[in-house]
């Protein structure tokens, strides 16, 4: 990026005179007439070298020589009318004094009305007035209007743009050691504007322009040595530039050597360091800096977690408009964390950030209007904004938009829209979206019945470890859908499952080992996963245990067991469980011999449609009087109302 600085320019000390003689002899000289002197001690009141600073006793002593016609009192008595430094600020009348020294043929005089034209500061802006004074300046080697042809020619400011002579003019400013000029010359050479293309003549522009202290080359080197861009990749020297450049200020530069402190890319990791200059930048106000400064205290990155300064460095970047800080904040006040929690100022961060398209803002607000925390319940607008949210590629909100549309949910019911959403949150690796996608093709909802697309979904989900995947997979395959049958696969996908805790499958597993299906037959193994998935509440692990308690086939038998674990299983709606409860209180197995809970268990069994279940129920009926049918009856139904409540919950 080029840029063009308009300095008010000053002569400094003529060399050897006031390094020869002191204060009092130099003022001696000036009271006594001496133009030089007094040109010298003005320089030393505005500049305070030697006493104190005082811009009105500069202006006095400039004045004194400017009349008696000393160009460098002149320019300088210009600079202070430009500035307004111990006088009115007075456009024209720095004009006046700057003339007066260009007349003189003074080059640094040239250069400042060249500034004016340039600025529009005391006269019209003209580019082309500026142009002139520069050339005029620049033809006598001045510096910085060299590098200031340079500028107006890349910009094609006052003169038709033309990159082959602000390489031209760059390189004779550079050549004098003009750090942007060096600079702006590597831009070119790297781009082969106005040269020809040249990594390594950038190279060296870059370095020269870098070791004057240019903090713009000094992050250009950085970056090509940490991305090895024709150069060795080279960790410590990108590290050394950033920081000459960060210990100037360079806000993009603190942020870099953050990260570089934060990866140990380039030096040892270091996140104390990291944290010292996120801290700086942030300090300065960059946002991303405040951002990753929130983020790290929230989750405990490098530093001791604490929520209160998450929120301050959060709330910093938020009132700055950042989208994901404001976004950050809802969260916080979602969770309560470092902060009272608050849905309804969650929504409002939300909505700030959301209203700037910020999809992950979005899909949050889709959330909170979709279960009606912090606004009231609409399923129209938590859709709303799912859909924005999913158009900019945000998976979750697009697997939300498909759920709304299989639901018919703020939306009309599509089973269509539902599988588009679904793919395309599972084309991103989500692994519910590819589950979702094979249950449509199982079950033939919105697309034709296939069970080899709902095999082929599923297993994507499943190869990427989701528990649930797994499980349907394993089904498959147990029972031909979809893929040949084999109980060897199906009881390895099983597994994998039952070892992320998945209660359902060690369900599962636990009846392949008893079985023998795909392993070979073992009951203690059985006995194992059937009772981590019952001590997980599985009703399926909970009855099966409970069976091999009750028939002890391969281990002692121990009824009372057997009661405990079928009741658990029983009471959570388990037709099967519900039956065996009642077989075990018609014989008295683990529980006292009851016909009264003996049929009132039969009967909830019976309700679930087996047949042999409403055989047993009628058999025992007959067995009944009436008060003990009615009183069974009246317990059947207290037990079916808490296993109906116990799911509501």
């Amino acid at each position: 990026m080029l840029f063009l600085v308009v300095l008010l320019v000053l002569f400094g000390y003529q060399p050897g005179f006031a390094e020869d003689q002191d204060v009092a002899q130099i003022r001696k000289a000036a009271e006594q007439g001496d133009a030089s002197a007094q040109f010298t001690l003005g320089r030393m009141y505005a500049m305070g070298e030697g006493i104190p600073q005082d811009n009105s006793e500069a202006v006095k002593w400039y004045r004194r020589a400017a009349e008696k016609g000393d160009v460098k009192a002149q320019n300088n008595l210009g600079a202070q009318y430009h500035g307004g430094g111990g006088v009115a600020q007075d456009y024209a009348e720095a004009m006046k004094w700057y003339r007066m020294a260009a007349d003189q043929g003074l080059p640094i005089a040239h250069r400042n009305i060249g500034n004016m034209f340039y600025s529009g500061k005391g006269v019209p802006q003209d580019y082309g007035e500026a142009m002139k004074w520069y050339r005029i300046a620049a033809d006598k080697g001045e510096t910085e209007s060299e590098y200031n042809l340079g500028f107006m020619y890349a910009k094609g400011l006052g003169v038709p743009q033309d990159d082959s002579e602000a390489a031209k003019w760059f390189r004779k400013a550079a050549e004098q050691g003009h750090a942007n000029a060096q600079y702006n010359l590597g831009l070119m050479y790297f781009s082969g504007d106005g040269v020809p293309q040249d990594n390594q003549q950038a190279l060296k522009w870059y370095r020269h322009a870098a070791e004057q202290g240019n903090i713009r080359a000094q992050r250009e080197l950085a970056t090509l040595f940490k991305e090895g861009l024709f150069v060795a990749k080279d960790g410590r020297e990108a590290v050394k530039w950033y920081r000459r450049a960060a210990e100037q200020g360079s806000v993009e530069s603190q942020v870099a050597l953050a990260v570089l402190y934060a990866d140990g890319d380039g030096v040892p990791q270091d996140y104390r360091e990291a944290l010292k200059w996120y801290r700086r930048a942030a300090d300065q106000g960059d946002e991303e800096a405040q951002i990753i400064l929130g983020k790290m205290y929230a989750d405990g990155d490098g530093v001791l977690p604490d929520d209160r300064e998450a929120v301050k460095w959060y709330r910093l970047a938020a009132d700055q408009g950042g989208a994901v800080a404001q976004n950050n904040l809802g969260v916080m006040f979602r969770s309560g964390r470092g902060l009272p929690q608050d849905d309804r100022e969650a929504v409002k961060w939300y909505r700030r950030a959301a209203d700037q398209g910020y999809s992950v803002a979005q899909s949050n607000l889709g959330d909170m209007y979709s279960i009606g925390k912090g606004v009231p319940q609409d399923h129209s607008e938590a859709a709303k904004w799912y859909r924005k949210a999913a158009q900019q590629g945000h998976a979750d909100a697009q697997l939300n938009l498909g759920l709304s549309y299989f639901a018919g949910s703020g939306t009309r019911q599509d089973f269509q829209e539902a599988e588009k959403w679904w793919r395309k949150a599972a084309e991103q690796g989500v692994t519910d979206a590819q589950l979702l996608i094979g249950r449509l093709y199982y079950g033939g909802e919105g697309v034709p019945q296939n069970y080899e697309k709902a095999f082929e979904w599923g297993l994507k989900a499943a190869e990427q470890g989701d528990a649930d995947a797994q499980q349907v997979i394993g089904d498959m395959y147990r029972e031909g859908e979809g893929v040949p049958e084999n109980y060897e696969e199906a009881a390895k996908w099983y597994r994998r499952a039952a070892e992320q805790g998945h209660a359902p499958s060690q369900s599962n597993l636990g009846r392949m080992y008893e079985q023998g299906l795909g392993v070979p037959k073992n009951d203690s193994k059985a006995m194992k996963w059937y009772r981590l998935s019952a001590e997980q509440g599985n009703s399926y692990g909970q009855d099966s245990l409970g069976r091999m308690y009750l028939t002890g086939e391969s281990i002692p038998k121990n009824f009372r067991e057997a009661a405990k674990w079928v009741q658990r299983a029983a009471e959570q709606g388990n037709g099967e469980a519900q039956a065996r409860m009642g077989s075990m209180y018609y014989l008295g197995k683990g529980v006292p011999e009851d016909y009264v809970k003996a049929y009132a268990w039969w009967n909830l069994a019976a309700a679930q449609g087996d047949e042999e279940d409403v055989k047993v129920k009628d058999s025992l009926r007959k067995s009944l009087t009436r008060d003990q049918l009615s009183e069974a009856q009246r317990l059947s139904r207290q037990l079916y109302e808490r296993i109906e409540s116990s799911k509501a919950e």
